[in-house]
């Protein structure tokens, strides 16, 4: 299976991915600021990293855009999960170098099917 990071300020969020990503054979790590993503992601380059957008030191379009500009992470697939729904929202994280984008409020298997579409893709 993959090995996921998430980045993720609030919890009981993060603990909800954790669990439903962990009940499917994923290796999770779990952060719950900016700057320790980007930390954690270089130092074990995951599969996937699941970004909130609103979080302390970075924000999840900084991280987003600081491992877009490394080439070690092309193949990295990056997801934005927020509550942040505007168009104008999604065209910037797309603009950033997000695969895919998911607003809050979500369903674990709607989390789920997306996750696998994108680490399949």
């Amino acid at each position: 299976m993959a090995h996921v990071l998430v980045v993720e300020d609030d919890v009981d969020v993060a603990s909800l991915l954790q669990q439903v990503l962990s009940r499917v054979g994923h290796e999770v790590d779990v952060v719950h600021d900016g700057g320790a993503g980007l930390d954690a992601a270089h130092a074990r380059h995951p599969d996937l990293v699941i970004l909130d957008w609103m979080m302390p030191i970075k924000s999840g379009i900084e991280v987003c855009s600081e491992l877009r500009s490394d080439p070690g992470f092309a193949d990295t697939r990056i997801m934005m999960l927020t509550a942040r729904s505007s168009p104008q929202d999604v065209s910037r994280a797309k603009a950033a170098g997000v695969d895919d984008y998911v607003t809050k409020p979500f369903t674990p298997r709607q989390l789920r099917e997306r996750i696998e579409l994108l680490l399949a893709g």
